[in-house]
């Protein structure tokens, strides 16, 4: 599919919490601009903070593995902060985290690395650290949201529309969608979105139209 072919439209909303349902706030904010060939994508943070999952660094109390673990771990990841790694060791258990570290430390020493984050479960690679969230959610970690498929699936049943999906993008060139209805291609979508139409976090702009995806499909086909 051509890009080109197709119109991305950031969607500005309300600070979302987790008193808001992501769905609502897509009808409410998307929906009047939507039409049956397009995509809606959401941003997985803001999905994740409406399921409530963040936390507070004052109130949690990282485990001696969590400080020692992340001592090791590259500092632009969130895993290298004590609170970063509990969260991981909490969604993936301890044993297999410590695990993930072992094996990922002997691969990287034979030149492969980014085993710990395949190996320590999906949230390892999700969790955004302090500052890694627009406000005022940047003072917490947020995780990875649960069932981003199912989360895709509702949305569009609501909405209507050709198609929906949850995405992890940044302003770095990293793009991975987390969740998209049937018959979506998460490939391309991550391709569409890799310019992070979406934003800094200040914009609140956590949703993007894709306008024509079925039609720009239909044509490559």
């Amino acid at each position: 599919m051509e890009h080109r072919q197709v119109e991305l439209i950031p969607v500005k909303t309300h600070i979302v919490t987790k008193r808001d349902n992501i769905v609502d706030v897509i009808e409410k904010y998307a929906g009047p601009q939507m039409g049956p060939d397009d995509v809606v994508s959401v941003a997985e943070s803001v999905v994740a903070i409406t399921q409530g999952r963040y936390r507070r660094p004052e109130q949690m109390s990282p485990s001696l593995l969590a400080h020692v673990l992340a001592r090791f771990v590259h500092r632009d990841s969130s895993c290298s902060s004590a609170c970063g790694m509990q969260l991981t060791i909490d969604e993936g258990g301890a044993v297999r985290v410590l695990v993930a570290f072992i094996v990922g430390g002997i691969t990287k020493f034979f030149g492969s690395s980014g085993m710990f984050y395949k190996l320590a479960g999906e949230q390892a690679a999700l969790i955004d650290d302090v500052t890694g969230t627009m406000p005022p959610f940047d003072k917490m970690l947020v995780m990875g949201p649960k069932d981003p498929g199912g989360v895709a699936e509702a949305i569009k049943a609501r909405i209507g529309c050709y198609g929906a999906a949850v995405a992890d993008v940044n302003d770095l060139k990293r793009a991975a969608v987390l969740g998209v209805t049937e018959g979506l291609d998460p490939s391309e979508l991550s391709r569409i979105l890799i310019d992070n139409p979406f934003g800094n976090g200040n914009q609140q702009t956590p949703i993007v139209i894709i306008k024509n995806y079925a039609a720009a499909a239909a044509k490559r086909g």
